[in-house]
């Protein structure tokens, strides 16, 4: 079943650091990234009285000046009042101790998603643990790239300054007003813990951050941390319940990519996509199979050094998403390596 694509009111993104308006009271702010996925957009919400910025960028030189810049010219007529994180990803929250420290912002994030953040800071001043190893070598990781594993551990700290002493929670459903206007928090799960994005049914926008994208599927992951989580049906329940939420002519506002319409086909692409994934690695289980097996079945790109954890972060995903639906088995062989077959 073929799905209409995306429409993009919007051809062209704005010059980095130069905010474009979308619609009364709201902007959109382009920062660039040091990756292949080249940038990301922030979003600024106007007020008689001050701004919310949503999400603030990488730490890098880079996003640091553009900021430097972008603040004098903000800041001159009315402060920043609140800065609201939808996620604790580095690309998200990188100048967040920087911008709310110099600007006396308060942070807005979920919960989980601070308290995780301050434990991946943690991470960063010891070495990697003997169990995060263990679950890579489960995967079907060799020792050249367990060793590149143990090399990159902590490296969250590198691509984040910090992160505020405290802040304000976000839960689902919560609401609050910006230029007389109402934003509904609706949380997401699976690329993140608790995922925070934005809905104003009034200008018929929705702030996705990561949970909804035009183009490609953010990344689904298991993580050495808790090892047999579940986070790809929590992303398809997600899914759902946006859907559920958003009418057709809602205007999506994504961390990546254009502003698009046609939310409603976009999240019934990601699930059939995921769905039929599900069915291919579970077809390819008749005989044993290791995590590391099957990334040619999900990725079409080559994987390499700098995409190994994500993928076999996703790979889990879909071996733990089949094994609670009862369709696999998996078995620990004598070098603790995992072995998934059909029940």
């Amino acid at each position: 079943m073929k799905h209409a694509k995306p429409q993009y009111p919007h051809a062209h993104p704005p010059e980095l650091g130069e905010p474009f308006k979308v619609a009364n009271g709201v902007y959109w702010l382009r920062m660039p990234l040091p990756f292949k996925l080249d940038h990301i957009n922030l979003w600024l919400l106007e007020e008689e009285d001050g701004w919310t910025i949503i999400d603030t960028g990488l730490a890098t030189e880079a996003t640091t000046d553009i900021w430097e810049g972008l603040y004098r010219k903000i800041t001159r007529h009315k402060p920043i009042k609140r800065l609201l994180a939808t996620h604790m990803h580095p690309d998200h929250i990188g100048l967040a101790a920087w911008l709310c420290r110099r600007s006396g912002a308060e942070l807005w994030m979920s919960r989980s998603e601070y308290m995780y953040c301050r434990i991946l800071l943690e991470d960063s001043h010891r070495e990697a643990p003997e169990v995060a190893v263990d679950f890579y070598q489960a995967a079907g990781f060799n020792e050249e790239q367990l060793n590149y594993y143990r090399s990159k551990f902590g490296a969250f700290s590198n691509m984040i300054r910090g992160i505020p002493n405290r802040y304000h929670r976000l839960q689902d459903n919560d609401t609050f007003t910006v230029n007389h206007q109402q934003w509904q928090v609706i949380m997401g799960e699976g690329h993140s813990p608790e995922h925070a994005c934005l809905f104003c049914p009034e200008l018929k926008l929705f702030i996705s951050g990561d949970q909804l994208l035009p183009t490609i599927s953010s990344n689904v992951s298991v993580w050495p941390i808790e090892p047999s989580g579940n986070p790809l049906e929590a992303w398809i329940n997600s899914c759902h319940k946006l859907q559920s939420m958003l009418p057709d002519n809602t205007l999506t506002l994504p961390s990546h990519g254009l502003p698009f319409l046609g939310a409603q086909q976009r999240l019934q692409k990601l699930i059939n996509d995921h769905e039929k994934d599900l069915q291919t690695v579970y077809e390819n289980c008749e005989t044993p199979k290791r995590v590391v097996d099957l990334f040619p079945l999900i990725f079409k790109s080559k994987i390499s050094h700098s995409t190994l954890v994500l993928a076999a972060g996703e790979s889990y995903a879909h071996m733990n998403c089949l094994i609670e639906r009862e369709m696999l088995t998996v078995k620990k062989d004598n070098n603790g390596v995992n072995w998934y077959q059909q029940r």
